[in-house]
């Protein structure tokens, strides 16, 4: 299931109380030299062609910090935007303006470089069925963050957490001594949430078809082998293709007829939209 905004409102909130308390601390000295009466207009400019997204927690870092502070949008989250163009606009205290300008910034720039990044490989494989997936590799305390800017990019969640949905890969075989007994007693754990299970190679494939795994994933598998294995599956579980698939590789990934691919990069290597506030 793709995260919507309005699953994620205490994470928003939490995340944003969090990043005021790290940058303001015990007060914005620097902001303090001008007179609190002072009003200030500004407008927020992206220097970077993106795909925007992070607006929530924009509003939430004003809405925080003050709420008197106007947040007027130009754009709206999964919207592509050139450089130059305005995004929005801020009227309010200038002290406010100024003092929540960087955590504002940081919160819109990492997410709309997320939801950039999962645009141009949304793009690559649009001619294809598959779906591309976002994995755990996030930064710590904005997990939700990063995979919901995934979504505005046109690519759709894996499982939120450890709690969603199992993940059996090696190790879990290995402890539980085989897949079928690790799929058993995942049945037996948390019935109804989908069952996957790594393999790395055709024995093991199915050892998990048999098992009555819901995804499969093919772990390091080459192309040749990917569609191979679609063919021997023949549905019997969805399957999903891991491991280095980089922009390089990814179309021809996607052209085996495999069911999803699951991209680390879309959160863990994240290249920041370059944004600018200017004051009028």
């Amino acid at each position: 299931m793709n995260l919507r905004i309005e699953d994620i409102t205490q994470d928003i909130e939490f995340a944003v109380r969090n990043a005021l308390q790290e940058d303001i601390g015990s007060g914005d000295i620097t902001a303090m030299l001008i007179p609190a009466a002072n009003q200030a207009h500004a407008r927020i400019i992206t220097r970077d062609q993106a795909v925007i997204a992070g607006q929530a927690w924009v509003n939430e870092v004003f809405r925080q910090l003050d709420p008197a502070v106007q947040v007027i949008w130009h754009v709206q989250d999964g919207e592509r935007v050139s450089p130059n163009q305005v995004l929005f606009e801020l009227k309010g205290a200038a002290r406010s303006l100024l003092t929540g300008e960087r955590s504002a910034l940081n919160f819109l720039q990492t997410l709309s470089g997320v939801a950039t990044r999962a645009r141009a490989y949304a793009d690559l494989v649009q001619h294809t069925q598959v779906k591309l997936l976002d994995t755990r590799k996030t930064l710590p305390g904005l997990r939700t963050a990063l995979k919901y800017a995934v979504t505005c990019g046109g690519c759709h969640n894996h499982r939120i957490g450890l709690f969603d949905a199992f993940l059996i890969k090696e190790n879990h075989i290995a402890a539980a001594g085989s897949i079928a007994a690790a799929v058993a007693q995942a049945a037996v754990i948390a019935p109804g949430k989908p069952v996957e299970v790594e393999v790395e190679n055709f024995t093991q494939l199915d050892e998990a078809l048999n098992a009555g795994a819901d995804i499969i994933m093919l772990d390091n598998f080459s192309c040749a082998d990917m569609r191979h294995a679609v063919a021997h599956t023949q549905g019997r579980a969805k399957l999903e293709a891991s491991g280095g698939i980089t922009d390089a590789t990814l179309v021809e990934v996607a052209e085996t007829g495999v069911d999803f691919i699951s991209i680390g990069t879309l959160t863990k290597d994240i290249k920041a939209v370059d944004l600018s506030m200017r004051m009028l």
